[in-house]
């Protein structure tokens, strides 16, 4: 591989972590009481508590965390494997799943 290949494959690597940055992931828990945003690269960016989260119960209201951070984690796990996907095939790593 020559070095104008490894410097074309490094700037795309570059671009993919800056669209990551960007990309926000939202989740909710099923009964709305809890919302997660995280971007591409599974920073949490906000989290919201809906007004009646004050009426719930803490143990109920930290299972609906725990439930919707996971997803949340998830669903940029899968984001993010699919936009590297591209630059590792470049790269001759074909890795299964991805």
């Amino acid at each position: 591989m020559g070095l104008l290949d490894q410097g074309k494959m490094l700037w795309k690597a570059r671009q993919v972590q800056k669209e990551l940055k960007n990309t926000e992931i939202e989740a909710k828990s099923n009964d709305g009481l809890v919302s997660i945003v995280v971007n591409g690269e599974m920073h949490i960016k906000k989290v919201e508590l809906s007004d009646e989260a004050q009426q719930v119960d803490k143990r109920n209201l930290e299972q609906a965390l725990q439930k919707t951070i996971a997803e949340a984690l998830s669903r940029a796990q899968a984001v993010a494997a699919e936009k590297t996907k591209g630059v590792m095939k470049d790269m001759g790593m074909n890795l299964p799943g991805m």
